[in-house]
């Protein structure tokens, strides 16, 4: 059960973002991270639940998205690897199932949770989902549970800060920026989604990030300090990392995700509508298969 965060002496981004992680989920979904968080027993901080089945009234057939955050990796993890991996290349990801339901989950500490969603991260892969709404589902205690949605709320002036200086001041309305940034996070991953993906997230629900936009100049954070040339040299960090971090996440996936090459092309099929047909040896080999399959899928425009 989950309490809102106070909102005395708090910015005003932080109430939004509190009142949206806040809401109650689906009864199976709460379930599915109790038994989450009892995956960890002793290290389990919180639950978080994102992604686009967010959005969806009908869970079956889909694959739900959680990150259990965690105190620490060594207090997480019997095996000593799963406590390294996850310390150098952050997040693991593991399969989960659970009533008929499947669910992928990323495991992180609390402190890579908090550097990953501010302006100190060095790519996107965080702070991007958690500029979207998204729910804490399980938490330890109620100062943990504020902890954790202070964290996530720097997601959303972490987007501001590189996404701002990269829009003519003409085109800056309550959404314009959430558009931008949205499209240019996508720019920054080996994403399996459509090109017009981004835009469908502020399209879902405008009203909470005109919320976020007003809250944002309340807390006088609608601003970056980063010039164009700045926030652009950015980017082109951000989409080198990026891509380079996907490979080495698939890689490790690999060895923590059983059946990991057909999810992503279960997942590349869903939102690109591209058929991929997995043969036995890439099975086998799913880090080569991965690598040989990806310059085709670029090329055709399947993940960019």
């Amino acid at each position: 059960m989950t309490a809102p965060i106070p909102s005395r002496m708090i910015p005003a981004t932080t109430t939004v973002v509190a009142a949206e992680m806040t809401r109650d989920v689906q009864p199976q979904v709460a379930a599915m991270a109790a038994a989450l968080a009892a995956q960890y027993p002793g290290a389990t901080q919180a639950v978080l639940f994102y992604g686009s089945c967010l959005r969806e009234d009908q869970l079956d057939g889909l694959m739900l998205d959680f990150y259990v955050i965690v105190s620490d990796y060594q207090a997480a993890y019997d095996r000593r690897w799963l406590a390294t991996a996850n310390r150098l290349i952050p997040p693991n990801v593991f399969p989960f199932e659970r009533d008929g339901l499947i669910a992928k989950y990323a495991v992180l500490s609390i402190d890579d949770f908090r550097r990953l969603c501010s302006v100190q991260a060095g790519d996107v892969s965080v702070w991007a989902r958690f500029a979207q709404p998204t729910r804490i589902v399980w938490a330890l205690d109620t100062a943990t549970q504020h902890d954790v949605i202070a964290a996530a709320s720097q997601s959303t002036p972490t987007l501001v800060h590189y996404a701002l200086p990269m829009m003519e001041p003409e085109n800056a309305d309550d959404l314009a920026v959430w558009r931008r940034g949205f499209a240019l996070t996508y720019g920054a991953e080996l994403r399996a989604e459509r090109g017009d993906r981004s835009g469908s997230i502020v399209d879902f629900d405008p009203d909470h990030y005109r919320r976020l936009t007003a809250a944002l100049r309340q807390d006088q954070a609608l601003q970056s300090p980063l010039s164009p040339q700045q926030a652009d040299k950015a980017w082109r960090r951000f989409r080198r990392r990026g891509k380079m971090l996907t490979l080495a996440r698939l890689s490790k996936a690999s060895l923590t995700f059983a059946g990991g090459i057909d999810y992503l092309a279960w997942k590349i099929q869903r939102h690109a509508k591209t058929t991929i047909v997995i043969q036995p040896w890439q099975r086998r080999w799913p880090i080569v298969a991965a690598l040989l399959m990806l310059p085709r899928l670029i090329r055709s425009g399947a993940i960019r």
